[in-house]
């Protein structure tokens, strides 16, 4: 048998000592490293029972007590299938990037011919010369596209890290309202039951005693509202986290966490909004490898397949003796007719769009970072006015109020409309404060991965002026 040349063994060797190998965390390490540190420290793929049991531990033990927002992002990042699901596609992109770095496997051929008194064996080795050559600038093609799916992969982590954060924030909003309106609820039933009293003694007219009544129903409406809209946003935090089973009981907070002393700065939103998101980094890579791509074309674009290869013959005589030939033959396409013009006008076009869309994303994250800071600001003012000068405001009026009512100044209708003011005043400043966490989250994601920067679901309350509450 004839090897190929020595030269071409000796590149060979030289290529396969710079293969890449598969790394031990399947690329997390540097999935982590992209992410933020408080949003990136739990991210983990697990491949192995081990690894599966290892994360079930620190779920069960978050769960054994009242969740907040950190930990509920801590238990979606490790028990997300869907977040899972993407790791494993970072795994398919870096088993890519090791075929890319290895060089073509030689071909061999063998054959026997006999006939005409003569039998003649044939054995030949080939080796594809032109993906030999062009193999560095393909495993580098390769590693920017591992990159790419790196950056997905952290910008997967972050979209399911918010949505868990927003999820948490819903629920616990939902949970807080319906306790408030379950209090007003009380309060309502005991003054309906006195007045019906009242009114069996002649004390209470017919008319206050369905006034009494008809407050009490409206709220026990409410209150089916509220536990109903609780309990979807709960199952919403469920499918977040990734829970089934006995995970189902745990437990959240009574209320939402107290508005910030100030809020944060607006200086460089639109700066680090270019300079740290996924998918802006994502899309640089992309025109980095389609730019490596299209020199790789221009390169090779006259000549799509190129063989080298050693080659030998024994030829056995019809009187027992044989003979050995060698050498060595090369094939190659010819370009008759494409001359390789379509694969290179492509190459740029391919080139030029990716340019044109990196440009496009980039304005749009400037936007969208100014867009999500406005809206964040607009519902920290509006909740911080509801905190501060709303409701201390209609706390003086209830308190007000009742004196008047218990002096016989006014009578229950002043009462009862009040009531109705103070009921509304108070949820729509829940509503208020959920609406800023919400716009909170949506300003961190469109900062680091990009996401919705629209006005949270639901919108804040505005408390009915008192004369229409009055009209019941």
């Amino acid at each position: 048998m004839t090897y190929p040349p020595r030269h071409v063994v000796l590149f060979a060797a030289a290529l396969l000592s710079g293969c890449a190998g598969f790394s031990p965390d399947g690329g997390m390490e540097q999935v982590r490293d992209i992410l933020p540190p408080q949003s990136g420290k739990d991210a983990a793929l697990l491949r192995t029972p081990e690894d599966a049991q290892a994360a079930r531990t620190i779920v069960a033990a978050l769960l054994q007590k009242p969740l907040n927002a950190d930990n509920a992002v801590r238990i979606a990042l490790l028990n997300n299938r869907d977040l899972q699901a993407s790791y494993n596609a970072l795994g398919l992109s870096e088993a890519a990037l090791v075929q890319a770095s290895l060089p073509p496997n030689p071909a061999f051929k063998f054959s026997r011919l006999a006939g005409g008194g003569e039998l003649e064996i044939e054995r030949q080795i080939a080796l594809n010369i032109l993906s030999l050559v062009t193999l560095p600038a393909r495993a580098e093609i390769a590693a920017d596209r591992y990159r790419q799916a790196q950056f997905r992969a952290a910008g997967e982590t972050l979209r399911v890290a918010l949505e868990a954060r927003r999820a948490f924030l819903r629920a616990v909003a939902a949970r807080e309202l319906v306790g408030f309106l379950g209090q007003a609820k009380s309060a309502a039933e005991t003054a309906a039951q006195l007045s019906k009293r009242l009114g069996e003694t002649g004390a209470a007219t017919k008319l206050d005693q369905a006034r009494n009544q008809v407050f009490y129903a409206e709220l026990a409406g409410q209150v089916a509202l509220s536990q109903r809209r609780a309990a979807s946003e709960r199952e919403r935090l469920v499918r977040a986290l990734g829970l089934w089973g006995r995970d189902l009981e745990f437990r959240l907070p009574a209320a939402l966490p107290a508005l910030p002393s100030k809020p944060r700065a607006s200086a460089a939103v639109e700066i680090e909004a270019v300079r740290r998101r996924v998918d802006l980094q994502a899309a640089r890579l992309e025109v980095e490898a389609l730019a490596k791509s299209y020199g790789l074309t221009g390169a090779t674009r006259f000549i799509n397949l190129l063989e080298v290869g050693g080659k030998s013959k024994t030829v056995h005589e019809p009187d027992g003796s044989h003979r050995h030939e060698r050498g060595f033959e090369v094939e190659f396409q010819v370009p008759l007719f494409d001359f390789g013009e379509v694969r290179q006008r492509q190459a740029e076009a391919s080139y030029l769009e990716a340019v044109n869309r990196l440009t496009a994303r980039a304005v749009n994250a400037r936007s969208e970072a100014r867009e999500a800071y406005q809206a964040y600001r607009s519902a920290y003012d509006v909740a911080r006015h509801y905190r501060r000068e709303i409701l201390p405001l209609r706390k003086i009026i209830s308190e007000e109020t009742l004196l008047r009512y218990n002096a016989m100044q006014i009578d229950e209708f002043a009462l009862l409309a009040e009531a109705r003011q103070r009921i509304a005043s108070t949820s729509a400043a829940i509503e208020a404060q959920r609406d800023f966490w919400l716009a909170d989250a949506n300003l961190t994601g469109a900062i680091l991965s990009g996401g919705s920067t629209a006005v949270p679901e639901g919108g804040t309350a505005v408390a009915a002026p008192t004369e229409a509450l009055g009209a019941h």
